[in-house]
């Protein structure tokens, strides 16, 4: 696979960069990814991860703000796919995407992942990233930036965030009086409706053993 590179220009006509533009704080994390994109993620600094011949990737830019904001806003790749196909201020970050710009299969973000694991520098996109979030102000707010989840996010999805949202996932498509079931079942004190990792103190060795072995 070769490096598929970003669109140098920002698609301004897209109707929905204007309306992000206008609504969005200039501060807040899509509106800095927007702006701070082509610098942050170049695509010189992915360079490494493709071959000279084969088929496109989707630029790694796109991926990377991508891998960001799903650490940002605790999903799942299925989610992190979703939201980049449907959800404006993710195009925005992105680069001003059109409306109608599709996004990518789930599976990008494992390659992605997996590329940057083999890589010299795996942790690029935390290291970037990091820069971004001290200027938007996130360090210490919505579990940003305890390292770990972004760092997770440039290596394998945290395993409780990958198994709550697969419960999430089954109670949700569950029939009612099986999901009543399941409910009775489960032992944690979470109604599994709110995105992301459970509430715990990540710093606390026993609050994140007692979390993982209930």
């Amino acid at each position: 696979m070769t490096l598929g590179p970003a669109s140098p220009t920002k698609d301004v006509f897209a109707w929905g960069s204007p309306l992000c533009r206008d609504r969005l704080a200039p501060n807040s994390l899509y509106a800095l990814l927007y702006r701070e994109g082509p610098r942050l993620f170049p695509d010189e600094d992915f360079a490494d991860l493709y071959a000279d011949i084969g088929r496109r990737s989707v630029p790694p830019r796109v991926a990377a703000v991508v891998m960001v904001l799903q650490r940002f806003e605790g999903l799942s790749d299925r989610e992190a796919v979703d939201r980049l196909t449907f959800d404006l201020r993710w195009k925005y970050a992105c680069g001003g995407l059109g409306v109608d710009a599709p996004g990518f299969v789930h599976t990008v973000l494992i390659d992605m992942r997996a590329r940057l694991r083999k890589s010299a520098r795996p942790n690029r996109i935390f290291e970037a990233a990091l820069g971004v979030a001290r200027e938007a102000g996130l360090i210490g707010r919505k579990r940003v930036l305890d390292s770990t989840p972004l760092y997770d996010a440039v290596t394998t999805q945290d395993t409780v965030t990958l198994v709550r949202s697969a419960i999430r996932v089954l109670l949700k498509v569950a029939p009612e009086r099986l999901a009543a079931q399941l409910r009775a079942v489960c032992k944690r004190d979470d109604d599994y409706v709110a995105q992301g990792k459970p509430v715990c103190d990540w710093q606390d060795a026993a609050a994140r053993e007692a979390l993982t072995t209930r």
